[in-house]
C-alpha cells in the first residue's frame, strides 16, 4: 500500500526532554521511547529538546518500522523509538495494520483499544 492514511483519534501536546524524530514513539517522559519502553504515543514532527511536540496517542497511526513485521503482529518500541516485534517483557505498543519487510519503512498501527 503506498498511500498509507492515518487516522488519529487523540493527539497530546508534550514538552520534549530529548530529541524526537518524527514517526517514531514518544515514551510518557517526552523523549523518543527506548527499547521495550511504554509510549504515549508516536511524534507527529521531529523535536528538540524543550520544544512542544504533538504526540498522536490513539487510533490508526504511522510509525517508523525497526525491522520486518508482519500484519497484526504486536509491536514494541526499538532503541530508535521504531516499531520492532514484541518480545521478552518488552511492552505492547500496538499492533501492525501494515507489514514492514525492513527497517526505515513507514507502517499503520492501531494504537489503544
Amino acid at each position: 500500500m503506498s498511500n498509507k492514511t492515518k487516522k488519529p483519534v487523540l493527539t497530546e501536546t508534550v514538552k520534549a526532554t530529548g530529541a524526537i524524530i518524527q514517526s517514531r514513539f514518544v515514551a510518557y517522559t517526552g523523549k523518543q521511547a527506548a527499547a521495550g519502553e511504554a509510549a504515549l504515543g508516536v511524534a507527529v514532527y521531529d523535536a528538540a529538546a524543550g520544544d512542544a511536540v504533538a504526540v498522536e496517542t490513539l487510533g490508526t497511526l504511522l510509525v517508523e518500522s525497526g525491522g520486518a513485521l508482519a500484519v497484526g503482529d504486536a509491536v514494541a518500541a526499538d532503541g530508535q523509538g521504531c516499531a520492532v516485534k514484541q518480545a521478552g517483557t518488552a511492552v505492547v505498543i500496538g499492533r501492525a495494520m501494515d507489514a514492514a519487510t525492513a527497517a526505515n519503512e513507514i507502517i499503520r498501527i492501531k494504537m489503544g483499544g
